[in-house]
Order: C-alpha cells, then structure tokens, then sequence
C-alpha cells in the first residue's frame, strides 16, 4: 500500500509516493516554464502542468507496483486558476500569483467594500493577486475566454478535474486563497460575489481538507497505470499542506518553509481578523488541520536570491563542487564569516511580499566598500532573508498571533548554519525536522487519514513527523541582530523613492 502525493509548484510539480510508516518509495519531479507575453505578466500553461503531473504519475505508479497506490492527494500554490469549457477543455492559461496585469483592480474593489470587511468575511487582505482580481480582469479583457467557461479551478481541483473527478471539490484552504470564500460559514461568499460580479457556480465544490471525493476514472486510471479502485482525497493550499507536513498541529506553533519563496505559517485556534491583519496583509484562513486556522508571512525572493547569487557570482563554487561532489551551496555556506555581514541586502527581488505586497518593489545592496567579500555578500543574503521573516514575525505578534515555537521544512532546513541564523535572528527556538519533503508528507496523511490509514491527522503527524535537532538562539548574537533590525526595517521606505 502506497499513498500518493502530487505538489503543483509555480515552476514545477512533485509526485510522491509514501508507505504508511511515512518513508518516500519513490519520487518523480517535472519542470515547466512560466510564460511571460508581456512584462510583469506570468502565466502557465495548464495542459503542460498536467502532461507534467501524470508523467509524474505514471513514473511513481511503475516504481511502486509491489506497493500499489490506494490514494492520491494534491497540494498546489494559490490564487492561479484554470478556465474549463462545459465540455472539460481548457480554455486559456492560468494567471499566477504574481502576475502585475490585475494592478489596480484592488481600488475598484475598495470602492464597494472596506479592506476589514474583506478580512472579516474571507481572511484574505485585499490585493492585486487574488483570483477574484483575476476573474474580474478576465471579465473586462477576455469576455469571450470569461463566457465559455463553466469552472475555474485552482491547481488542486485542476489535477482532480483531469483524474476524472465529478463533480470536482476543492478544500477550503485553497478556495480561501480566492478571497471569495468565506472563511468562518464555509461557504463561497455571496457578498464577494456581489463586489466582483462573479457567478459562484463557477467555483468547485468546498469541502474540508482530507474529504474523501471519488474515484479517478477507469480510463485515466489505464492510462496512468494506476488501479480502478484508487481514490482522491482533497488536499490544500501548499503552505497549509506544509504546515502539517511539520507537525504544525498545535496553536503556537509556526512553519518555515524555505524553497523559492521563504515563507511562514503560524496556527492558531480562533481567527484574527483584525485591522492590524489588514495593514500587515496578512491572511487567516483554515489550516488543513481540522480547527486550526493559519496565516503566512513571506518575501517572495526566498531561495531563488541565494540561487541568483549562485549563478551570476559563484561559477568558482560550482565548479569546485562538481569536481568534488559536492553541494555549491554547503560551499557558500561554509565560506560565511562568524560575525554579522557588514553589508546588508533587502531581498526583494521578484517584489516585496508581506506587508506592503509591492509587486514594483526592487531589491537592494547597502554598505558595499573595496573590502566587502563575496562570503560578505553570501551571508548578507542569508540575513536579508531572515530580517524579513523576522519584520513579519514583530508584526504577527502585535496583531496577536502567537509563534513559540518555529519548524523549519524546504531547501533552507538542509543547513545547520542557517538555521542557526534564523535561531539567532528571530530570537527562537528552531527545530530541524527528519522531514524531507514536508507539503507532499502533509498531502500524505490527509490522504491515509481519509482512508483509515491512520485514526487522526494528529496521530499520523505525531507518529510520522520527528525533530532532528533544535537550534537555540545565541543572545548576544540576537541582540546584535536586533540592533542591525532597527536598520534593516527602514531600508525599504528609505530607497523606494529612489528605486528605478
């Protein structure tokens, strides 16, 4: 028996299988590439994503014949939706999060509704990125697209369209991602859809993470390799998914997840819809686990800084590592000097993320002098990072959501230097975990739960999920990191006038 765990990425997907016991018995990975027609826009091609999923598939299916596939759930990223035709075709790309062609169609809405009405129905700060933006985009600009579709799915429904699910569910962290949902009823929300002018038939069907939904057709389960029986458990939204992948289950307890983005999910067990939430553009919304609800603190250029920084400035480091066999980044890592970076480095690169959501924002070097070195730099990078995660973290707390404890999942866990970074900068402790890929495994016990596998989330979190290792913080270490804060948090503001 296998339980399979399909991530549907922003430039790639993952499809996991796990035995009951929580170990990975095989893996596939499929790349695409977004798609950019104009500047500032980004799209994905749907049809691509699911040739890349079901290639996924059919790999894991094979290399797990002797432990067959009893049932598959997805995580996907948010807000990116998919127009289906009455006749299942697709009907154009997906627009991703981040895309800057719906820029100023959060002021129309603030016309009609106030940005704490919006928290307080749907969890979700008003912006530019949410699909409700995107569907009125689509109205004004792609009518005919707009017309012909009977469903925009979400990566996670999408995959279940395509497995031959009907009628085809979404769970409620992704519908929240929509900001059409209302969070606290769960239900879609007919004062949304009243703002947006939106028809919400044509929205899936919400239900609760870990829902049992149907059987996938006997014709993809052919083509897949896969048997008729196998069934499809909703999943979530890939942070929430995550969360529980790191045995976020309890009120106080926070997930870092470093991959592309760098991103944090704190839970907790009542809502916080307050007008500091608003201001932070900070969400609340349901976590996969069952009377928790989460939020996310982020900065958009998470790992993919350090990845720039690798291959425009460490062709030396690359090179060294394939030689040896080694990884570049335990390389750079390893080069970093004790002491903080002389140098600072705001890391908004791909734009801001949390608080201000600036899509135009840029990123920025300071302090650079004749003696400034590359492991400077390499550390610089590091610290942006975390001075970020760190803002948010001040931030969260005032607004009253309360983080103990931090558990750190994605590329970034890999490094004990970081993490003892991260340790000393939010001036917490960080734990490690014996987790490798923490969205698929929290997809994972979703989809065992469901089918009995496991008597509760909790106990399957509990029984599979281990910390390796936890990294105190060094006080007097944080307490230099909280004076270099005081500096940091005015860079933004300081430079934004001048940023080309």
């Amino acid at each position: 028996m296998s339980l399979l765990s399909i991530d549907v990425g922003t430039t790639g997907c993952k499809v996991i299988a796990f035995n009951e016991e929580g170990k990975i018995l095989a893996h596939a990975y499929g790349e695409y590439p977004l798609i950019h027609t104009q500047p500032g826009w980004s799209e994905l091609d749907s049809q691509l994503v699911w040739q890349k999923v079901s290639d996924g598939i059919r790999s894991v299916a094979n290399q797990t014949q002797k432990d067959p596939i009893e049932a598959i759930s997805v995580a996907s990223q948010g807000e990116a939706v998919t127009p289906i035709s009455k006749t299942g075709q697709i009907l154009d790309h997906a627009i991703t999060s981040f895309d800057s062609r719906t820029t100023g169609i959060s002021d129309q809405i603030e016309r009609q509704i106030s940005k704490l009405e919006i928290m307080q129905i749907t969890g979700v700060p008003l912006s530019d990125i949410t699909t409700v933006a995107k569907l009125i985009w689509l109205q004004r600009e792609r009518p005919g697209v707009y017309k012909q579709t009977r469903k925009f799915l979400g990566f996670e429904d999408f995959i279940y369209h395509q497995l031959g699910i009907s009628p085809v569910a979404v769970d409620y962290s992704l519908a929240a991602r929509t900001m059409a949902f209302d969070i606290l009823n769960k239900r879609w929300s007919e004062r949304m859809a009243e703002v947006a002018n939106i028809d919400l038939d044509l929205f899936a069907q919400p239900v609760p993470s870990g829902t049992v939904i149907g059987q996938i057709s006997s014709t993809v389960a052919q083509d897949l390799g896969l048997s008729k029986s196998v069934v499809s458990v909703t999943g979530g939204h890939d942070q929430p998914c995550g969360a529980l992948g790191a045995g976020i289950i309890d009120h106080g307890h926070a997930m870092d997840a470093t991959g592309t983005v760098e991103c944090i999910a704190p839970a907790f067990t009542e809502p916080v819809l307050n007008q500091a939430m608003v201001d932070g553009n900070f969400c609340c919304y349901p976590h996969t686990v069952k009377g928790l609800f989460v939020t996310l603190g982020f900065v958009s250029s998470g790992g993919v800084t350090l990845r720039w920084f690798r291959d425009n400035f460490a062709q030396t480091e690359v090179a060294q590592a394939e030689a040896n066999g080694q990884d570049v980044y335990d390389l750079l890592l390893d080069s970093m000097p004790e002491e903080p970076s002389p140098v600072m480095l705001l890391p908004h690169f791909t734009g801001s993320g949390t608080p201000t959501l600036d899509l135009n924002a840029k990123g920025a070097i300071l302090g650079l002098t004749l003696s400034t070195t590359k492991s400077d730099l390499i550390k610089a990078v590091l610290e942006g990072i975390s001075f970020e995660i760190k803002h948010n973290l001040n931030l969260l707390a005032s607004a009253g959501v309360e983080i103990n404890e931090i558990r750190a999942i994605g590329g970034g866990a890999k490094s004990e230097k970081w993490l003892q970074l991260k340790a000393d900068i939010f001036g917490k402790n960080v734990v490690a975990l014996d987790v490798s890929e923490g969205v698929c495994m929290g997809a994972a016990i979703l989809a065992g739960t469901a089918i009995g596998k496991y008597n509760s989330v909790r106990e399957a979190a509990q029984t599979l999920i281990h910390p390796k290792k936890v990294y105190l913080p060094d006080p007097q270490q944080h307490q230099r990191y909280l004076e270099r804060m005081e500096t940091y948090t005015r860079i933004y503001d300081a430079i934004k006038p001048v940023t080309p």
